[in-house]
């Protein structure tokens, strides 16, 4: 006698999943927004390069300073680099005019009027801040304008502050600003020349190459 055939539901087999091999977790994802990511990588150079300009021939007080303060801060997308890539760039020149000048230049350094120069681009770097994503001519014109009166205050400030040249009073610290005044337009015009120069070249950029929009604020 010949068996039963088989029922076609006995014999049917389910299919197995696919295979799939599970996400690797451990390794890092990519972070657009470090220092060696291209953005960030060109807003540094672009800062570098602008603070080295203080090495060449240049009006007094005629200098980048306050520009790359507000560069720094309107367009490093992490607050960290935007404070800390002027002030090691500004630092950096400043040891190269210290080599080139000699002592002179190094007993500047140990006064408290060097130092009142890094607070100063610290603070244009926080005013920079206003600036992210919206910087638009007319908002870095006034922020440029903001800055240099900032950096006029706070040098003068410390001009005076503790120093023999003038009485520690307040018609001394009158005399310090009234002294600082002459140099007020060269600050301005470096001022806004270097932001010009910065925010209008990296706008520039940006529109030739889409991608430095997502790692730059």
């Amino acid at each position: 006698m010949l068996p039963p055939p088989r029922s076609p539901l006995a014999t049917a087999r389910c299919p197995l999943p696919p295979m799939t091999m599970p996400a690797d977790t451990s390794a890092p994802a990519s972070d657009t927004r470090g220092l060696l990511a291209p953005g960030p990588l060109l807003l540094a150079g672009m800062i570098v390069l602008a603070a080295l300009s203080r090495l060449l021939p240049h009006p007094q007080n005629f200098s980048p300073v306050e520009a790359i303060g507000l560069f720094g801060g309107a367009f490093f997308a992490r607050r960290s680099l935007a404070l800390a890539v002027p002030l090691l760039a500004m630092f950096a020149s400043d040891l190269l005019l210290g080599v080139i000048g000699g002592g002179i230049y190094w007993s500047y350094v140990a006064s408290l009027s060097f130092w009142s120069v890094y607070a100063a681009i610290a603070l244009c770097t926080l005013l920079g801040f206003a600036l992210r994503g919206r910087a638009g001519g007319a908002r870095v014109l006034g922020a440029a304008l903001a800055g240099s009166v900032l950096f006029f205050v706070v040098t003068n400030f410390f001009a005076w502050y503790g120093s023999a040249m003038y009485p520690q009073t307040g018609a001394g610290l009158v005399a310090a600003y009234v002294a600082g005044i002459p140099f007020f337009q060269n600050t301005l015009l470096g001022t806004l020349f270097y932001s010009a120069l910065l925010f209008g070249g990296f706008a520039l950029l940006r529109t030739r190459v889409p991608a430095l929009r997502a790692q730059t604020v």
